[in-house]
């Protein structure tokens, strides 16, 4: 009761064919396929770009650090400290 039959279907295919007709549906699909192409096109287009702008330009090197640079950083000190006691409040000070 869910599903069409065979007759269901066919009746369905003549009524699709009569309201577009057998040209205009046969130029929809024409235009559909026409449009994924370029649109495949396009991507590969888009790959080539890329990989052509990659092959131009050499791969940046970061350049070593200057003996001053690294006499100016300071190692990261990873102890706990003690939290520093805020300054005292109104009340405190009376």
């Amino acid at each position: 009761m869910g599903s069409f039959s065979l007759i269901h279907w066919i009746i369905l295919g003549i009524i699709i064919l009569l309201l577009f007709g057998g040209n205009r549906f046969s130029a929809m699909m024409k235009d559909v396929a026409q449009g994924l192409k370029s649109f495949k096109q396009g991507l590969s287009e888009e790959d080539e770009k890329k990989g052509q702008s990659e092959q131009l330009q050499p791969p940046r090197q970061i350049p070593p650090a200057s003996s001053a640079q690294q006499q100016q950083q300071q190692p990261i000190d990873l102890e706990a400290r003690p939290a520093v006691d805020p300054a005292p409040r109104d009340d405190q000070q009376r």
